[in-house]
């Protein structure tokens, strides 16, 4: 064992994943209308939010929703679909995705990793990009 490392010997069981905060999630990304979206923004993610991926951060929500309206800018008409089963453990979820016109191949696709917060939203999301995600 690496010293430091503590081993639980206690059987934990994974929680049913709600997988429709995941989705909600990814539906931010492909809603235009800002209501719509600060709905769904609402829905899914805590207000202490912290999002990082190779090229975009957001600390909160109102960055967030900015940094979701500057993407969608940049690539009208794209969709963002979530492409595997939602992985989950303790308050801990991953799941690939892809982001493409409808009926294309990918234009970029990755692997999020998130945590829930105490109220069963998204609150911290690590964003993995490239052909070399797992699952893809």
């Amino acid at each position: 064992m690496v010293s430091g490392m503590t081993t639980d010997t206690t059987t934990t069981t994974t929680p049913a994943v709600d997988t429709s905060v995941v989705d909600a999630y990814l539906a931010t990304w492909n809603e235009t209308d800002p209501a719509a979206r600060a709905e769904l923004i609402e829905r899914s993610l805590g207000a202490d939010l912290w999002y990082r991926d190779p090229m975009l951060e957001a600390d909160g929500l109102e960055a967030y929703d900015a940094m979701i309206a500057a993407v969608q800018a940049q690539f009208p008409g794209l969709v963002m679909r979530r492409t595997s089963d939602v992985d989950a453990h303790r308050d801990l979820v991953r799941f690939t995705w892809a982001l493409d016109a409808p009926g294309a191949e990918p234009t970029i696709a990755g692997l999020d990793v998130a945590k829930f917060d105490a109220d069963g939203r998204l609150h911290r999301i690590i964003g993995f990009v490239g052909e070399d995600v797992p699952g893809r």
